[in-house]
């Protein structure tokens, strides 16, 4: 028992003098958590952190000074901050789970499935808009399944619940599609919903351009969260230039001039000709003067070699 907590100790990079004084203070039958805690009231520290705080010390900089290296980062920033290069995604949650749960229950799955797609892609801001009454029991007119998805959700801040409440019996519920595009609007982000909201499309013409723009259709294919390729049709942006801040742009692909050798557009065919290595865009009137100007001067050379005696 002791060579064991001894090696496992050793792993995590204390010392074995330390851990040593620590097993004999509390006895071989000290449970690991405690020994661990002994180590860190000793002040012990792993090796592999004393080796990394003496190698890189903290560098301080004057106030207002540009002299930083250009691969340095303030402290607490995380190097692979998706933030920077990915789009915020809002989630129209009601009808996330409708489409999973086939127009006839709440599936709060679908939700979740959504939302782990996106996470799995490296999106940090991901907000679900779902109404407040959702929260209530299930009844036989609005089934839900599997309601405490949305529980775990608002706790790890991704779910918002809109506004609701009863007057008078009656439920009044906030219009929660006004939220959804406005927060996607100021966030610059993606609308992930099947929704075409045009009644908001009519009444703001800016939210007009932006729906048309961001809105991320999807598809629920054996519980799997599937949004196209193509999210704004065969010859708009890919997925991931739909979803990233600054879009990479693919190379251009020469598609070869159906005419060949007999094309007569010359500088002003959009097409590739591979017999013109320089891609040298002549019409056919400037290339055959090219080549009378060629003969001439072949011509006047011979002359001159035989007027030479």
């Amino acid at each position: 028992v002791h060579q064991s907590k001894l090696d496992f100790f050793c792993k995590l990079g204390y010392g074995k003098q330390d851990i040593c004084k620590v097993l004999e203070n509390l006895g071989q039958g000290a449970l690991e958590d405690d020994v661990l805690k002994e180590l860190i009231r000793m002040g012990s520290k792993p090796q592999a952190l004393e080796s990394q705080a003496q190698s890189s010390p903290l560098k301080l900089v004057a106030r207002g000074s540009c002299s930083t290296t250009p691969g340095s980062k303030w402290l607490g920033e995380d190097e692979d901050d998706s933030s920077d290069y990915l789009r915020p995604i809002v989630i129209d949650g009601s009808n996330v789970a409708m489409s999973h749960g086939n127009k006839e229950i709440f599936s709060c799955w679908g939700i979740q499935l959504a939302v782990d797609w996106f996470r799995e892609r490296g999106h940090t801001y991901i907000k679900v808009f779902v109404p407040l009454w959702r929260k209530e029991p299930p009844r036989q007119d609005s089934p839900i399944a599997d309601q405490h998805i949305l529980e775990e959700l608002e706790k790890q801040s991704i779910l918002v619940y809109t506004p609701s409440r009863k007057v008078k019996g009656k439920r009044v519920v906030c219009y929660d599609d006004r939220y959804i595009v406005k927060v996607a609007y100021e966030k610059d982000g993606i609308i992930v919903s099947n929704d075409h909201y045009r009644d908001l499309q009519n009444e703001n013409p800016e939210w007009k351009w932006f729906i048309e723009q961001r809105l991320l259709m999807y598809s629920f294919v054996s519980n799997r969260f599937m949004p196209p390729d193509d999210p704004l049709g065969r010859h708009g942006p890919t997925l991931n230039n739909f979803l990233s801040k600054k879009p990479v742009l693919p190379e251009p692909k020469w598609q070869p001039c159906p005419y060949g050798k007999k094309c007569t557009y010359g500088n002003k065919c959009k097409f590739y000709h591979p017999e013109r290595p320089h891609q040298a865009q002549l019409s056919v009137a400037d290339e055959l003067r090219a080549k009378i100007k060629v003969m001439l001067s072949l011509g006047k050379e011979e002359e001159k070699c035989n007027r030479l005696p």
